[in-house]
């Protein structure tokens, strides 16, 4: 960063355990009553389960508008709704949550505008705060048209991966991570979602998420944050475990 290779990068660790029985189905169900997302979702290839309460749009497609919806910014809820409008002011008004966002913002724009038609791509909400049972996060919306001379699935090439998830510029940040990340992320922070015969789709970003390998028992999941210039390394730490803290419940009352 001091040399300018990146002003952003969004830095994840895995937490895990080794020998563990669950029963997939049981702690997915218990996970969507802790944390009821819009984008959670349950997926088995063979022995290997996702179990995802995700909060984030990756990207959809309806008719030729195409919508994308990066989260930068979190905050914890607060005990009562007075503190917790407080807490909601305070991010909105946030200087660096803000800078954040809108890094991505712009990234998400340009990963747009390669399979958007001229002058369609626009910021529909800029910093919008939403709120979750266990926080409230910054999201900002961003619509294309996608032009008729492109394949739908050209578009979410274009996209991929998503730039919430990456920092920017985004090939840079790719290649850091993978040089200081001390685990492989796997299917964490890659998308899950679905495809119309129409050619429409909907796929999330997969955070807040389980990941489970029946077969030697491991289970894990990765949290992370946005690291720039004016990160603190313990209000980053802590974030995580904010971000963490509804599957942390799950998996202690699983015992």
């Amino acid at each position: 960063m001091r040399r300018g290779d990146i002003y952003e990068i969004n830095f994840c660790q895995e937490f895990f355990a080794e020998q563990v029985c669950i029963n997939p189905e049981q702690l997915y169900n218990h996970l969507k009553k802790v944390s009821p997302t819009p984008y959670g979702c349950f997926y088995k290839t063979r022995n290997h389960y996702l179990l995802s309460a995700s909060p984030e749009r990756f990207i959809k497609k309806k008719g030729t508008k195409l919508i994308s919806q990066p989260i930068k910014g979190t905050a914890k809820r607060g005990a009562n709704k007075e503190e917790d409008d407080t807490i909601k002011h305070h991010l909105f008004t946030d200087a660096k949550e803000r800078a954040e966002n809108i890094m991505i913002v712009d990234l998400v724009r340009n990963d747009l505008s390669h399979t958007a038609t001229k002058g369609s791509v626009k910021v529909e909400e800029l910093c919008g705060i939403y709120s979750f049972p266990q926080v409230h996060q910054m999201i900002s919306t961003v619509v294309a048209n996608l032009r008729n001379d492109i394949h739908f699935v050209e578009a979410i090439k274009q996209c991929f991966p998503m730039g919430s998830m990456t920092g920017a510029p985004k090939i840079r940040a790719m290649k850091l991570i993978e040089q200081y990340e001390s685990t492989k992320r796997g299917l964490y922070s890659g998308a899950v979602g679905y495809i119309t015969p129409q050619g429409d789709f909907d796929f999330n970003v997969v955070i807040r998420s389980i990941l489970y390998n029946a077969t030697n028992k491991y289970l894990s999941f990765m949290v992370g944050g946005a690291i720039t210039m004016q990160s603190n390394p313990e209000k980053e730490y802590e974030e995580c475990l904010l971000k963490a803290k509804a599957i942390r419940k799950t998996l202690s009352s699983n015992n």
